[in-house]
């Protein structure tokens, strides 16, 4: 390898130099602070940076770290980008930075206090009264509301970048739900993971304390002052951008992740629905926008929040943070005025500057931005519907004056800032370092009385060179963010987190598994299982359809009609093969079977238990293990790629199933040896072995109950055992012909045998009679009384009574009638697990719509 000089690095670095940047200063020289990092940098040389690039790239999707970025092209779940070169702040210049971030939580705290409170700021005239009332984030049923904890604002995040005195400025508050934390430490240990040479005689701060901190602030927030109080995170869901944070943080902290409909308002008090019951919740971290927290009281066609929570926190029998209503505080009106609420509250100047701006419901602020805009950046004072940011310097004549209308319309509405250029930082290309845009995300939680600040946080970096917009939506990278100091430091002695080992997870047993996340896993195991069964069925067809084609015997066409319908039997998409449609899909059967194969829209289709598994996968992930992750991913890869014009290619199709089946088959194995017992596995099993157990019935209906010649028969008995993956157990069982009877015995009746209907159904029961009953009576649950059936139908036969033809020789109806009973008793069973464990409240509405226009 060879050494290439740190300079070398910068060619072209600035072709006309004209933004601060962090590395280079204007006569082009290295800043101090970086010189240790690009040396480190500049011994591994640009080859093996690359490389590592790749290697973070590679170690970020197979963790299944992933941005939702909504209507993209490239799919929903998005992995997240970290490029190699992290962004350095000396320790000296981050404490002014951490002095200025807790002043000004403290007085964004007191800030919100006060709009939900006195209104001081409104009645003396510092703050005018449209820049919070006209704010749609202001929440008049969260007026009055009285805390028991002495700081409003718990959490709290801003976003800064480098200004043009070189210091650093506020550019945007946030404190609704603030994001990015979860990212930040995962982006630490990732860096750490893939380059730790970086890290060689640099001291970086670790965010390991802040994150005790945070959970020290979540424990003590009980307004019961519990030892073990019970805290959830309440997520929207899958389909939320940073939900990964969510289901990350999950996981982390070890507090349970719920939507909603997890939870439900009695008594004055929030519960989560447990299989047990209702367990009272004391903390609620929301990742939750405000005016989706209550459809009751707030937005009332909201699915994401909890009705009637509001007056739980009225009634101080539930902590929520933030505040509902705290989203009025990421308000851009309000920066023209903080300088004068600081002086009134702290009277103290800021430390950390912020962009010049001007509200336009002033009359000389407003003709001064109509006379300027073209050199300004206009935005409405909230951003709730995602409305526009307009970079005037970029619009056209017209455009201006449309703006300029919008403005003059409602002025209260937009405030207008200076357009600053904020600083550059190196990012790796193939090449040579490339200056990029950044901005800096820090986070505090409240501390006693002031807060905890992150040492670092999360870097987002402009997706082009010239790009003035930082935004993950946008296509953005992001960095890890050093502090360091001048102490020499070794990864080795870095502290790691801990918690209070007094602190217990009060949802350690599976009578305490909250309902949503129970019936995500029972549903998890249904459609695993109907994924494997398809695939291994429709595999064994498309074989049986080689072998005919090689073979030219004319039972085998016959046989191959039964399996044609069979398939449509098993998966219920019809008319399939069957009926009026029947000759056709004969005639070109790759077709049909392409439609059960790839047709999404198709119910019952393997690309339909795909997608279903896959949405039941996600709300889950703060379950599974990253091996999990990186099977599941590869297999969604797999599919995912499989060329559409090999759709009714034999060989190809033959192919993919077999590897798809390789990956289930390891997935499932994961799922037994990743998630407890307590955490829901038991769920899990009763919906795979559930499904097994229908499908097998399915089969065995579509195949056994109709008698045939005895050369077709033998055909189809092979290719039952084929599809089940039990013609070698037959073999060693019964070392014989195959026979009708022993078929029967082994696939629906063998007690011993994991394949088996009996097995399966026997399996049910024991997992059922394991989950927690609502009574302590001994009286058996619906649950419990429909498997018992079941289980009682398939012990009371034998397999020489389920062979028996009738006396048309055409149907063994025995047989027929034993699988449709039992059918019917699963479904039940499946219905009264619904209904006992699942079922959430009904919905409710609002008497008065709250949703205002301005």
């Amino acid at each position: 390898m060879t050494k290439l000089p740190v300079t070398a690095f910068f060619k072209n670095y600035f072709k006309d130099f004209k933004n601060y940047d962090e590395v280079l200063k204007s006569d082009m020289s290295i800043n101090p602070k970086w010189e240790k990092l690009l040396t480190n940098f500049s011994d591994l040389g640009i080859d093996e940076l690359n490389k590592r690039q790749d290697d973070l790239d590679w170690l970020l999707s197979e963790n299944g770290v992933t941005y939702n970025v909504y209507n993209d092209p490239k799919g929903l779940n998005r992995p997240w980008n970290l490029n190699l070169i992290p962004f350095v702040i000396n320790a000296d210049e981050w404490k002014t930075v951490e002095k200025g971030l807790q002043q000004r939580a403290k007085l964004l705290d007191l800030v919100l206090k006060d709009i939900y409170g006195k209104q001081e700021l409104v009645k003396n005239g510092i703050v005018p009264s449209e820049i919070i009332f006209a704010h749609r984030c202001f929440l008049r049923p969260c007026h009055q509301i009285q805390y028991k904890i002495a700081q409003h604002l718990l959490i709290y995040s801003a976003d800064l970048a480098r200004g043009p005195d070189g210091r650093m400025w506020v550019v945007n508050d946030r404190a609704e739900a603030p994001s990015g934390m979860g990212y930040a430490l995962e982006n630490r240990f990732s860096i750490q993971q893939v380059v730790p040479d970086f890290f060689k005689e640099i001291n970086v701060k670790q965010p390991f304390g802040f994150f005790k901190d945070l959970n020290d602030l979540l424990v003590n927030s009980a307004t019961q002052n519990k030892e073990n109080p019970t805290i959830v995170i309440l997520t929207p869901g899958p389909h939320n951008e940073t939900y990964f944070e969510h289901a990350y943080l999950s996981s982390f902290l070890g507090y349970p992740l719920v939507k909603g409909n997890d939870l439900v308002v009695r008594e004055d008090k929030v519960w989560i629905k447990t299989l047990k019951g209702l367990i009272q919740v004391d903390v609620i971290y929301r990742r939750v926008d405000d005016a989706y927290t209550d459809p009751l009281e707030l937005k009332g066609d909201s699915y994401l929040g909890v009705t009637g929570l509001l007056n739980v926190v009225r009634q101080k029998n539930v902590v929520v943070m933030n505040p509902v209503g705290s989203g009025v505080l990421e308000n851009p009106g309000l920066i023209p005025f903080m300088n004068s609420v600081c002086k009134y509250f702290l009277e103290e100047e800021l430390i950390l500057p912020q962009i010049a701006s001007w509200w336009c419901g002033q009359e000389k602020e407003l003709e001064f931005v109509l006379e300027n805009i073209k050199k300004l950046v206009v935005k409405p004072i909230d951003n709730t519907h995602r409305e526009h940011i307009y970079f005037c310097e970029f619009l056209t004549d017209d455009e201006i004056e449309a703006l300029k209308k919008e403005i003059l319309a409602k002025p209260f509405r937009y405030v207008a800032q200076e357009k600053i250029s904020f600083s550059t930082a190196p990012n790796l290309t193939k090449k040579h370092l490339e200056p990029r845009k950044v901005m800096c995300r820090t986070f505090a939680v409240a501390k006693e009385n002031s807060y905890s600040i992150m040492p670092g946080g999360l870097v987002r970096v402009a997706a082009e060179k010239e790009e003035l917009k930082l935004s993950s939506q946008k296509g953005g990278t992001s960095k890890d963010f050093w502090v360091t100091n001048d102490l020499k430091s070794s990864l080795k002695k870095r502290k790691r987190y801990h918690w209070h080992h007094s602190v217990s997870n009060s949802f350690a047993g599976i009578e305490n598994l909250p309902s949503n996340t129970a019936e995500n896993l029972f549903w998890s195991g249904r459609y695993l299982a109907r994924t494997l069964v398809t695939a291994r069925y429709v595999r064994m067809v498309l074989n049986q359809m080689s072998d005919a084609e090689f073979n030219k015997r004319e039972s085998d066409q016959e046989s191959l009609h039964i399996l044609y319908q069979s398939i449509t039997h098993l998966t219920s998409i019809f008319p399939g093969f069957t009926g009026k449609n029947k000759e056709n899909a004969f005639k070109n059967p790759l077709k049909e079977i392409a439609t059960v194969l790839f047709d999404k829209t198709q119910i019952g289709s393997l690309a339909h238990a795909l997608f279903s598994f896959k949405n039941s996968y996600y709300s889950l992930r703060n379950l599974w293990s990253r091996d999990m992750w990186r099977v599941y991913d590869m297999l969604q890869k797999e599919w995912e790629c499989f060329d559409k014009d090999d759709h009714e290619n034999i060989p190809k199709v033959t192919k993919l199933l077999d590897s798809i089946i390789t990956k289930l088959i390891a997935f499932i194995g994961l799922i037994e040896e990743s998630i407890l017992v307590e955490q829901g596995l038991l769920l899990y099993f009763i919906g795979l072995q559930m499904e097994f157990a229908t499908m097998t019935i399915d089969k065995t209906r579509a195949l056994l109950s109709i008698s045939h010649h005895e050369d077709i028969e033998y055909e189809i008995l092979e290719s039952l055992l084929n599809s089940h993956e039990s013609l070698n157990i037959y073999r060693y069982s019964f070392r014989s012909y195959l026979d009708i009877q022993n078929v029967i015995q082994l696939i629906l009746l063998d007690k011993s045998y994991a394949r088996s209907l009996k097995y399966q159904l026997n399996r049910i029961s024991k997992d059922i009679f394991k989950l927690p009953k609502r009574t302590e009576t001994d009286e058996l649950t619906n649950v419990q009384k429909h498997i018992l059936k079941a289980c009682e139908i398939i012990d009371n036969t034998s397999a020489s009574t389920l062979a028996k033809v009738d006396e048309n020789k055409i149907k063994r109806a025995d047989l027929d009638n034993l699988l449709a009973s039992i059918s019917d008793a699963i479904h039940e069973t499946s219905m009264s697990l619904t209904d006992m464990y699942f079922n959430h409240s009904k919905e409710q509405k609002q008497l008065i719509n709250q949703n205002h226009t301005y």
